[in-house]
């Protein structure tokens, strides 16, 4: 089976909704609040899709121009390409894989940390966690959004929440070691 990698799958998945050119692709992106759990930037979209076009995965499709104006490449999915795309989304959605927060390295590496600044990042962390809620929260106010993307924005939100709590917790931890 041909591997991708996540950011590859994500535009492959959106190619698979629909056809698209790589600004309308960064569009989708930004409105469904993609930057929250991707890692495409708006510079590597093109680099992507240069990627799977010639993995055969996505081909330019013919689109009509609107009188002179030059017409942007418009890539859609392969028979192939749908084929991976649908066998890796199923497997990133079935397989429980690790991943790597740089949260647990700090924490491995806490005890060079001064309690006074170890209790200040932790703070910061709190209060970067409330932002991001909110970020999704608000993103996720999308009037009309398919039940797969809402289910996106559910789990971002769940996530963030248990993160939360943990941290709360943790930060209680440390507070009734000092007492």
């Amino acid at each position: 089976m041909t591997s991708v990698t996540p950011a590859e799958l994500t535009l492959l998945g959106l190619l698979v909704e629909r056809p698209r050119h790589g600004y309308e692709l960064e569009e989708v992106i930004t409105a469904r609040g993609m930057r929250e759990w991707t890692e495409i930037g708006f510079s590597s979209i093109y680099y992507l899709l240069g990627r799977l076009r010639d993995r055969g995965l996505i081909a330019e499709v013919d689109t009509p121009r609107a009188g002179r104006a030059r017409a942007r490449k418009v890539f859609g999915p392969t028979e192939e390409g749908r084929r991976v795309c649908a066998a890796e989304a199923e497997a990133a959605v079935a397989e429980l894989r690790p991943v790597f927060p740089p949260v647990l390295v700090g924490l491995a590496s806490q005890p060079v940390i001064p309690p006074e600044r170890l209790r200040a990042a932790l703070s910061e962390r709190a209060s970067a966690l409330e932002e991001r809620a909110d970020a999704v929260r608000r993103a996720a106010e999308q009037p009309g959004a398919p039940a797969f993307v809402r289910a996106i924005f559910d789990f971002s939100l769940h996530q963030l929440d248990a993160e939360r709590r943990w941290l709360a917790g943790y930060r209680s931890t440390l507070d009734e070691g000092d007492a």
